[in-house]
């Protein structure tokens, strides 16, 4: 039996563990509920399993019956606090949300870790199971590697895979491609200091509110005229703060943002620019301020042969129309990133967008009324798998 009949044969069970994590989604590197369901559902595989000290990560090792090194799968765990508005059976009723279809993403590779520990005595080498909290802007990732991760089966990994579900791509779609894949995420912090006072007289103050609006529109300026047009960044205004009292001019006034970029290049441009040009901005009205922009996630970026690879393995196993190669990155972040700077290796979109959802209506990822199908989950899991198993295979000879 292939692996895509056994992925089908298993899937049952992924879809009621995804349902059952969907109801008690937890936020942040501390998942104690979530933590304790994968490690239920890890239990009685021929596993090597451990959980971090600081954040609440599971690792799990399986150890292949012949000789070989190591390949890396990850899942994370972690969901978002968004109030869910899906209507949904199984919707959680916490105020937090699996908007991003992490969910799937604990399923899928606790079927891999099922899957391939059916076929332990024919694996030439040994699997590294990943699952990771704070994947949501906390950088789980880094966590899980400053506590030896990458040391967990005595071997560094060779190569390391990920699969991460899409809310507005045709189901049962993979994605991917060589070389920049997603956008490194960085946060941009401005404080500017005036001098409050009353609202009726303006003359007597230093407002620092104007700004803050100056800048917002200088901001969307700046990524147009002083950015290669070929080496794009977003920059994306999220966050304006000023007074409390409708009648008084505040001291201070403070704007955030998320700021994506494709390439190291750009980032220390933006490093050095951006606080520059608030200053200024700043100068001009008689205020000061505080600004940086403070790198996040670095750019996730493929290697071209495991992607190569990856693209050929999902061909084979579901057909050349369902593994397509992406034309331009995606302007999302990823910790994931912080592994594969360690690891060579790829990144994998998966469509999951529901048959009755219409595909320029789909709402996104993160959304409070996103779906996802989890009819995915047997094929999620025997891609991993199968990655896992070919790589290996192809490493050993």
């Amino acid at each position: 039996m292939g692996l895509v009949a056994e992925g089908s044969r298993i899937a049952a069970g992924l879809v009621g563990l995804r349902r059952e994590l969907h109801q008690i989604p937890e936020v942040g590197l501390v998942l104690p509920k979530t933590q304790a369901m994968v490690i239920d559902a890890l239990a009685g595989l021929p596993l090597e399993v451990s959980t971090g000290d600081e954040v609440t990560s599971v690792v799990g090792v399986l150890r292949g019956g012949q000789p070989g090194p190591t390949v890396l799968l990850r899942g994370d765990m972690d969901a978002l606090p968004v109030v869910e508005e899906t209507e949904l059976e199984y919707a959680a009723g916490n105020g937090n949300m699996h908007a991003c279809g992490h969910d799937l993403h604990v399923a899928g590779l606790v079927g891999a870790a099922q899957l391939l520990s059916a076929h332990q005595e024919e694996l030439h080498g040994n699997v590294l199971f990943m699952f990771q909290p704070g994947e949501e802007g906390l950088g789980g990732a880094g966590y899980m590697l400053r506590e030896g991760l990458l040391q967990a089966t005595g071997d560094k990994p060779i190569a390391a895979y990920a699969v991460h579900v899409w809310s507005q791509e045709a189901k049962g779609i993979f994605q991917t491609r060589a070389g920049t894949m997603m956008a490194g995420s960085n946060q941009l912090h401005i404080t500017v200091h005036g001098k409050g006072g009353h609202g009726s007289s303006p003359e007597k103050t230093v407002d620092p509110v104007p700004v803050v609006a100056e800048l917002v529109l200088a901001l969307q300026t700046y990524a147009t005229r002083r950015v290669n047009v070929f080496d794009p960044v977003v920059i994306t205004v999220t966050q304006l703060e000023a007074g409390v009292a409708i009648n008084v001019i505040p001291n201070t006034a403070r704007l955030g943002a998320t700021v994506r970029t494709l390439s190291d290049a750009t980032l220390q441009q933006l490093s050095r620019e951006l606080p520059a040009l608030a200053e200024r901005i700043a100068a001009a009205h008689g205020c000061t301020v505080d600004a940086a922009l403070v790198p996040q996630y670095p750019v996730t970026v493929n290697d071209a042969g495991r992607t190569a690879e990856t693209l050929g393995v999902l061909g084979e196993l579901f057909g050349e129309d369902r593994a397509q190669r992406l034309e331009n990155p995606l302007m999302g972040s990823e910790d994931f990133s912080m592994v594969l700077n360690e690891v060579p290796g790829a990144f994998v979109m998966l469509g999951a967008r529901p048959d009755d959802v219409d595909a320029e209506n789909a709402p996104s990822n993160h959304s409070s009324v996103v779906r996802f199908d989890d009819a995915v989950l047997g094929d999620q899991a025997a891609a991993l798998a199968q990655l896992a198993t070919k790589h290996l295979i192809r490493t050993t000879g």
